[in-house]
């Protein structure tokens, strides 16, 4: 837990206890790269505004720690294109100020469920389109034997797209599976996520794979939507 009001640090770490997490509750971002460091964690909960740090660079010095760590972006900022960059910045989910305690606890226990879920076998581990590759177990995506750079939300993303491939998905279906809670995301979060994958999985000379369905929503296939 990174913040830097220590009166909220106080409510949040002792709420989390008490529900039963094990927390290192730190208030700079110097702090929180060297608790990383020894302790290993499962997820961070990471103000946006630290004295010493952005927490986007934050996000990005504990992800060079723990490569799969799950993050929640806790900010005042709360404009759509506050959260919109929260997102882009591979935030698995954004909890603006003030909030309810009890929302955080769930947002947490929501977005470890999630990343558990993720872990665990429950069907085909490795998922294929063409010459994309997405190994579920090692969580490593390849396109023409090329590593694809995801964030955590963007691998989640294509792995839905690559699970139902050749079936149009609607945004409401991406956010209810992707996102645990879609209200927090919106429409808009889903197109720019779309364009993101899109960027870095139909890079040029390649045959496009995630088509836009205007109109119904997306769709992974070797072929536009006929």
């Amino acid at each position: 837990m990174v913040e830097d009001e220590v009166a909220l640090l106080q409510l949040v770490t002792r709420t989390l206890e008490i529900s039963g997490f094990r927390v290192r509750a730190v208030a700079t971002a110097a702090e929180a790269v060297a608790e990383a460091g020894t302790s290993a964690p499962e997820l961070a909960v990471v103000d946006l505004m630290l004295p010493d740090s952005s927490g986007m660079d934050l996000l990005h010095r504990l992800r060079e720690i723990v490569p799969d760590l799950p993050v929640v972006v806790l900010t005042a900022r709360d404009s759509l294109e506050d959260r919109l960059t929260g997102f882009a910045m591979g935030a698995d989910d954004y909890v603006t100020k003030p909030f309810a305690v009890a929302e955080l606890v769930a947002r947490v226990n929501a977005v470890l469920r999630r990343s558990s879920s993720e872990a665990e076998p429950d069907g085909a581990r490795v998922l294929e389109m063409a010459d994309l590759r997405l190994d579920d177990d090692a969580h490593v995506v390849t396109r023409g034997g090329e590593p694809v750079e995801l964030s955590p939300t963007e691998y989640r993303l294509l792995r839905h797209l690559m699970a139902y491939r050749g079936r149009v998905l609607s945004r409401s279906e991406l956010l209810d599976s992707v996102w645990d809670y879609p209200d927090s995301a919106g429409a808009a979060v889903v197109e720019k996520f779309i364009s993101q994958l899109r960027r870095k999985v139909d890079t040029p000379g390649r045959v496009p794979l995630v088509h836009t369905v205007r109109g119904f929503g997306y769709v992974l296939r070797d072929r536009p939507p006929g």
